[in-house]
């Protein structure tokens, strides 16, 4: 996972645009990359772009997601609205994430919203 998300991460222009790449694994395999937009309006994250592109191939649920700086940042911990999108929409994945020796863990995505609010029904 950490690779795809690396290899498409190396594929991005210089730039501001985008700077983050993700990858995420479905139940049956298939891997899906996304990157983030950054605009002043806003945008999506990487992570929710790959969400978004296993949706449009009618992917299973998600069973792993990670991102990936530019610039040999590395995998990066995914933000807050992440963080809650995957819990309300896909529940069981895993987050790859770094820890504070440099080193990669896989998490719930549970554990890293503790206490967090569970939408009955989330939107998609």
């Amino acid at each position: 996972m950490v690779e795809a998300a690396e290899a498409a991460v190396r594929s991005l222009p210089d730039g501001d645009t985008h700077t983050v790449a993700a990858a995420a694994m479905d139940t049956q395999g298939r891997v899906f990359t996304g990157v983030n937009v950054s605009h002043f309006t806003g945008g999506p994250c990487a992570e929710l772009v790959a969400v978004g592109a296993a949706a449009a191939a009618n992917a299973g649920p998600l069973l792993t997601i990670v991102a990936v700086g530019d610039r040999d940042r590395g995998v990066l911990a995914p933000c807050g609205r992440c963080r809650q999108v995957l819990l309300d929409l896909h529940p069981e994945v895993f987050v790859v994430v770094p820890t504070e020796d440099a080193g990669l863990v896989t998490r719930p995505v549970r554990d890293l919203l503790p206490y967090s609010y569970v939408a009955t029904h989330p939107t998609g």
